[in-house]
């Protein structure tokens, strides 16, 4: 089972840097469908920072994700501390796939790093799933 981390409070700040916590990205940790990519995307860099990747393995598409939710890394020496999306495209409810490309701030051994993602969101079932990178 995921090692989960939550905000203290219900107003704590959501690790994705949107809003709160609970008006963020915990409905989607809870079950609620993402309303387009950057969304999830933002839901799925807050599981990884609280350790829920329950959350990570779910919005998975069952193509490309690993077979087990235990696949899914949650290091205890990486820390996710910031997101930045830098663009977006497609998502619209008219689309069947969407892209995200965002930077991810992390401190690794007390080291800060930054990993930078183009991510391919598609529809799967009726709901956006994250598929994979794309090429920068």
């Amino acid at each position: 089972m995921a090692r989960k981390r939550s905000p203290r409070t219900a107003s704590a700040a959501c690790p994705c840097g949107a809003a709160a916590y609970a008006r963020c990205c915990a409905p989607l940790h809870d079950g609620k469908p993402a309303a387009d990519p950057e969304t999830l995307m933002r839901s799925r860099f807050s599981a990884y920072a609280l350790g829920r990747t329950d959350h990570v393995h779910r919005t998975w598409h069952p193509e490309t994700r690993p077979p087990h939710e235990a696949d899914v890394a949650d290091d205890p020496g990486l820390r996710w501390v910031r997101l930045e999306v830098l663009e977006t495209a497609g998502g619209s409810v008219f689309d069947a796939e969407g892209s995200v490309r965002f930077r991810a701030h992390y401190r690794e051994g007390g080291k800060p790093g930054v990993m930078e993602e183009l991510s391919r969101f598609v529809r799967h079932e009726g709901q956006w799933v994250y598929w994979g990178p794309l090429p920068l």
